[in-house]
């Protein structure tokens, strides 16, 4: 298998765990801990490229990353690696790009049965800041004698809550201890700031996810998620909470995936 001769040891453990032989007969998740700078998207790469060397089909694999730069790279490997293995161009894998680009493609699937409509919009982080500083305004937090936090600050105060799962006072307490005195304000900041996204038809980053995990939780719902996938190949990053925290979540389609 010349096509993995560039792999270390460490990488063609990886990349060939569990494949036994043609087809979808795949063994169970395997997860890799890996520090920057030691081949994660390479290795991914080889990974979806080996899947399908072996028969796994393009179009019944996830591959998942943690931005979208990281997600076109690995993509664009995984089928240089094929063209060089079986000498064709025209394989592309069905499912890849990030978390969130994913969630939105699940999510539209299945919109009618969350009580989502399927042509939401979806608010980047820029997008969230502004409205988040629309409602800051409304609700005259920008007036206060004392200096009420910037619109990143909520954002990212509102964005800890959610994905850590944490009542608002303990992520105060833990990370933003210099708006602890403003946690009513925040509270209600945060209330208006949902309602304002609901009443738009506006998703944003983390309601990607969280809508996601929750349509995971449904037993039909996700066993039709489920059964678009044969294999998973992702990584996510310990320095963003919110997709690393994946690895061990719902969100994860089924058991026997490759990590």
């Amino acid at each position: 298998m010349a096509y993995l001769q560039s792999l270390n040891a460490g990488q063609r453990c990886a990349v060939e765990h569990g494949v036994s032989g043609q087809g979808t007969n795949i063994a169970g998740p395997l997860l890799v801990i890996a520090g920057a700078g030691s081949g994660k998207t390479n290795t991914l790469a080889h990974r979806a490229a080996h899947l399908i060397v072996n028969g796994v089909d393009p179009g019944r694999i996830l591959l998942l990353t943690f931005s979208r730069r990281a997600a076109a790279e690995m993509e664009r490997r995984a089928e240089r690696i094929i063209k060089a293995a079986v000498g064709t161009d025209r394989i592309r894998i069905g499912w890849a790009g990030t978390f969130h680009a994913v969630a939105a493609r699940l999510l539209r699937s299945h919109a009618h049965s969350i009580g989502l409509d399927p042509a939401f919009t979806i608010h980047d982080r820029e997008d969230s800041a502004d409205l988040m500083n629309l409602v800051r305004h409304e609700r005259g937090f920008s007036d206060q004698n004392r200096r009420f936090p910037l619109k990143a600050t909520c954002l990212a105060i509102y964005s800890r809550a959610v994905n850590a799962n944490e009542a608002l006072e303990t992520v105060l307490l833990k990370s933003f201890p210099w708006c602890a005195e403003w946690k009513a304000e925040l509270g209600e900041l945060f209330d208006g700031y949902v309602t304002a996204k609901q009443s738009q038809g506006v998703l944003d980053y983390d309601d990607l996810l969280l809508y996601w995990g929750e349509l995971m939780k449904v037993p039909e719902l996700a066993q039709a998620v489920r059964a678009l996938f044969d294999a998973f190949v992702g990584a996510a990053s310990v320095d963003q909470p919110d997709r690393a925290a994946l690895v061990d979540n719902p969100l994860v389609p089924f058991g026997g995936l490759d990590r």
